[in-house]
């Protein structure tokens, strides 16, 4: 292999949310370059929500991405909820909870079965494996149909849901709505469980890496949409302070932004990082399903990401079956809101990972400034450092073997590169 010069190239990401490619260059096993390469045209969001009244923010955000625009939306309410002052109802914060619940429940069912799941057992695509595997795909249907009837009882509708409101929701559910979920829900959880096992039992590379995990941590909980964001490496901050230590960095070969920790370079959000620094806040079926096929942190081989994903899952389910048991409908569905001039930043987990959103807002409730932080771009500059360090490891491989297991170590993110590509800044010079 010395002198050989070899290029991985990938023009088009299978199984990922979005337009992207990887191209990596080698000179015998040495990598020379690594460019994941995200196309897809920019969307510009962050423009459409300046001069827009506050109330339609959580509406706008939610069409960002189809596949966790509740995310968008918790980051959004919340950002402005800070601004504004307002407090909301506990009953309405469990609500919130149960509405990740069903978005994690679906996003993790499509991506552990639908988009990871064929690389390790072999098939191009979720309908070839289909052939083989009509349980297991059959599972992950019922899992996924199930996360987004929560998401429709609380949502209004599956896809970009519409009740979420700053100060609440346009309208909440009666004990009986949410208590007729529970049997699927109980069902939900011990497939889950067997998710666990049968993933488990992948193979997986030997690839550890020394990540600086970055999540939210609740004294209480597991992350969803409330927290102070912690790092293993000694970060410990209030969302307000993101921006005096992450910043962003045009890239030429990309429509999405890299994010930085300032001092730090590349990190970790996602399943990951909310697992290895969180472990202990898992409830009792998703520690023991974890202890159960030996998964105990620091967790730090990305392609066993697809373990925590399923742990995840366990998690989900639990927590919204909590939820259901203990909800008490609230006194109003939304909080009252005076306007006022203000600033508000928040952070939530989508399942991808850390969601940032900041607002600021004049005195008649008008966006002046927004700025959103997708996880996708937070996680770019780490996946590219994870393809230089796995492109030496496989180097020697025949070309299209080691094309599909680069390929495959981008699924490792569950990228969601739409997200990614909304807020790119565009200068235009005229001579």
């Amino acid at each position: 292999m010395n002198g050989k010069t070899r290029t991985i190239r990938v023009d088009t990401l299978a199984r990922v949310e979005g337009e992207g490619a990887i191209l990596i260059k080698l000179n015998g096993d040495r990598v020379t370059d690594v460019k994941l390469r995200i196309y897809e045209p920019p969307r510009f969001f962050e423009a459409f929500l300046r001069g827009r009244h506050y109330s339609e923010v959580a509406d706008i955000t939610a069409r960002i991405c189809g596949i966790c625009p509740i995310a968008y939306q918790m980051s959004a309410v919340h950002a402005i909820e800070r601004a504004l002052g307002v407090q909301i109802d506990p009953a309405i914060r469990m609500l919130r909870r149960l509405f990740y619940c069903g978005e994690w429940i679906e996003s993790h069912a499509l991506h552990v079965y639908m988009l990871h799941a064929p690389d390790f057992l072999g098939y191009q695509d979720v309908l070839a494996m289909a052939k083989d595997h009509r349980e297991i795909v059959e599972q992950s249907l019922r899992l996924k149909k199930i996360g987004n009837h929560i998401v429709r009882v609380l949502g209004g509708r599956e896809i970009h849901p519409i009740s979420a409101t700053v100060g609440g929701f346009s309208k909440t559910p009666s004990k009986q709505q949410l208590r007729s979920m529970r049997d699927d829900l109980r069902w939900a959880l011990d497939a889950s469980i067997a998710t666990v096992k049968l993933v488990a039992g992948f193979e997986f590379p030997d690839f550890e890496q020394d990540y600086e995990f970055v999540a939210l941590a609740h004294p209480d909980e597991y992350p969803f949409n409330e927290g102070r964001l912690v790092s293993n490496r000694g970060l410990n901050i209030d969302a307000a302070e993101y921006e005096d230590h992450f910043f962003e960095q045009h890239v030429k070969h990309s429509n999405s932004l890299h994010s930085v920790h300032r001092g730090s370079g590349s990190y970790l959000v996602g399943p990951l990082a909310r697992f290895n620094l969180n472990f202990d806040k898992l409830p009792a079926p998703a520690r023991q399903a974890a202890q159960d096929v030996g998964l105990v942190p620091p967790v730090k081989n990305p392609f066993r990401s697809i373990i925590v994903r399923a742990v995840e899952l366990v998690f989900a389910c639990a927590e919204a079956l909590r939820i259901i048991e203990e909800y008490a409908p609230p006194a109003s569905a939304s909080a009252k809101v005076e306007v006022r001039r203000g600033v508000g930043q928040a952070i939530t987990e989508a399942p991808r990972g850390i969601l940032y959103h900041r607002y600021a807002v004049d005195d008649n409730g008008l966006i002046v400034t927004a700025k959103i932080v997708p996880p996708t771009s937070q996680n770019q500059k780490r996946i590219e450092d994870d393809l230089r360090d796995f492109a030496a490891q496989v180097a020697a491989w025949p070309l299209e073997e080691a094309t599909w297991k680069c390929e495959q170590a981008v699924r490792n993110y569950d990228p969601c590169i739409s997200c990614a590509t909304h807020f790119l800044r565009v200068s235009i010079e005229r001579t």
